[in-house]
């Protein structure tokens, strides 16, 4: 196994932890959505969500699995749509502690990238 492939898995469960940091913080904190806010969504939104916020995860796995080529090609193509997703919602945040998680995100999607480019 390359080290890259190790590196590049290290920082996708860094980043679903900072995910999942930013969604515990802001249920101790109150800043979660109200439930008759989220009550109405179907259960097709909620499966759209779910296979989102599985990818990192599916991440995890594909980057130690998958070939060179289709890994590196991959890596790029989901750390690009992330960084692009999470620019878009970080004006909608109000929190200094989500828009701190997400650019330390932000950060871990330009690592991901560069280190996947340079990858031979």
């Amino acid at each position: 196994m390359d080290d890259v492939q190790i590196k590049l898995s290290v920082i996708w469960m860094a980043l679903m932890l900072t995910y999942l940091l930013g969604d515990v913080l802001r249920i101790f904190s109150g800043d979660f959505a109200k439930m008759e806010d989220i009550a109405g969504w179907s259960q097709g939104m909620w499966l759209g969500i779910a296979m989102l916020m599985v990818i990192p995860i599916l991440m995890v796995v594909l980057t130690l699995f998958l070939p060179h080529s289709a890994n590196r090609w991959l890596t790029i193509i989901v750390a690009v749509f992330f960084f692009g997703f999470n620019l878009i919602g970080l004006p909608g945040y109000p929190s200094w502690y989500d828009k701190f998680l997400i650019v330390v995100g932000l950060g871990f999607n330009v690592l991901t990238v560069w280190l996947a480019w340079q990858w031979v």
